[in-house]
């Protein structure tokens, strides 16, 4: 095995491993480590296989397989971004329902105290 496989492979388990330790903590949500997990696992895959870009860049066409990976890095990141961007809008309408009957109950309160 070649140096930067071994170094790969090493980071790839050193960073699983962070993972279970944040969702072990209650830092990290499990659907949101989810995805880190499968990342890793595909880091893992290709370290050890290294052949894996060659093959896979020859079956869609890709002429280089760098490119494959940094084509694929952009799209995981972009679709992992509009899933953050649902979830925040969500969260941001349950935060303003919230506030507001907040606001209500605040409101019947200070009406029952008179």
């Amino acid at each position: 095995m070649v140096r930067v496989q071994v170094i790969a492979i090493v980071t790839s388990l050193l960073f699983l491993a962070n993972v279970a330790y944040l969702i072990h903590k209650g830092r990290l949500r499990e659907e949101y480590a989810f995805i880190w997990i499968i990342s890793t696992f595909f880091l893992i895959g290709f370290s050890v296989w290294r052949e894996a870009f060659d093959t896979m860049a020859h079956l869609f066409g890709v002429y280089s397989p760098p490119n494959l990976i940094f084509t694929g890095a952009i799209f995981a990141v972009l679709i992992y971004l509009l899933h953050l961007s649902v979830t925040v809008s969500k969260m941001q309408q349950q935060n303003k329902t919230l506030a507001q009957h907040q606001a209500l109950l605040q409101q019947k309160i200070s009406q029952l105290k008179k």
